[in-house]
């Protein structure tokens, strides 16, 4: 039999071809996932980047603060809509755990994580998992407390002073899980009465319940207001971009959070998730693209992963013993808002 021969160029295009249709799927079609993203916006985006870039999935995200989310997933649980609830705090991700909104899940990351991150995935039958923590606190504009001659504040008393009437910014506990630690931690130092005795009068000194808990800190960067109580990490990043803003650790001492991610129950693209899940825990996966990309100053969970030079000093801080399981179970939080709601918000000025 005669072989037929064929030429230098056609044998280049046909290997050419079985390479990419080899190569397309591996890559191209790997689907995509629908992530609710609940820290800044300016973190979201190079988490986003940086997963796609890893895997070829396309990733569909959205922005919320972690209160805003916990009633979306609890609204949409009939027919769930997103497959991955990324960050914010893990109140309000104990509480969907706790009502079964969301799916339990053992990454093979869970050995690499703080001690701190594992009790939050222990406490929530795996249904969470802690990705960073983070103290509370406040920061102060001192040019603007320099033109007011104030004195500075150092503790949480000091910002129930009436010298500080309508300086004080901070976020509506119902949206923000910055604020509902805020709430919780109040409570657990002063014990509940003293603790809504302070948050009534803490009311007359606020100019402005945000939404999102980490915008008092950029009000304060730009002097829109003069305090903002966020948690101090999102007052870094102000600092770090050149703001005049002073960061506090209050006298009586803070509490702080373990930033979450869940996946959602009904996620329709699970593969995908778990992909983000186990990616989102790695030291050199999404652990490290906050640093990386200087838009996060928290302290991430896995034990390897780097910590910007910046980040608050927990070791420093005069930290509380917070009781994330009491403080976010569905019943007690659920309680402590409507009495929030009931006794604070609807005070005059």
């Amino acid at each position: 039999m005669t072989e037929r021969k064929t030429s230098p160029l056609t044998r280049w295009v046909a290997a050419s071809a079985l390479a990419l249709a080899g190569a397309a799927p591996a890559f191209a079609q790997q689907g995509e996932l629908v992530l609710y993203c609940s820290v800044q916006e300016e973190w979201c985006r190079p988490m986003v980047a940086a997963f796609e870039k890893a895997t070829g999935i396309k990733v569909l995200m959205t922005r919320k603060s972690s209160g805003e989310f916990y009633a979306q997933i609890k609204a949409e649980a009939a027919n769930p809509k997103g497959d991955v609830w990324w960050g914010g705090t893990g109140d309000p991700h104990l509480q969907a755990a706790e009502e079964g909104l969301t799916d339990p899940y053992v990454s093979p990351k869970l050995d690499e994580l703080q001690d701190w991150a594992v009790r939050q995935a222990r406490a929530a039958k795996f249904r969470t998992v802690g990705i960073y923590a983070g103290a509370l606190g406040y920061s102060f504009n001192t040019t603007e407390l320099a033109k007011r001659k104030l004195p500075e504040p150092k503790c949480w008393a000091d910002l129930a002073k009436p010298i500080y009437k309508d300086e004080v910014q901070v976020a509506n506990p119902n949206s923000s899980g910055t604020s509902y630690t805020m709430l919780a931690t109040l409570v657990q130092i002063m014990g509940e009465q003293k603790g809504f005795d302070y948050l009534k009068a803490l009311h007359k000194n606020i100019n402005q319940y945000t939404k999102s808990g980490a915008a008092p800190a950029r009000a304060v960067a730009t002097g829109e207001s003069l305090i903002g109580i966020t948690f101090q990490h999102d007052a870094v990043i102000q600092a770090v971009g050149g703001a005049p803003v002073k960061i506090v650790s209050p006298c009586e001492g803070t509490g702080y959070e373990i930033g979450s991610m869940s996946i959602i129950k009904g996620a329709k693209n699970l593969a995908n998730a778990r992909r983000w899940y186990d990616w989102a825990l790695a030291a050199d996966g999404g652990q490290a693209v906050g640093a990386a990309n200087k838009v996060s100053y928290q302290v991430p969970s896995n034990k390897k992963a780097p910590v910007p030079a910046q980040a608050p000093k927990l070791s420093q801080i005069k930290l509380i013993d917070y009781d994330f399981a009491k403080y976010g179970s569905s019943a007690e939080r659920t309680r402590l808002l409507k009495k929030w709601d009931d006794e604070v918000s609807k005070l005059p000025k």
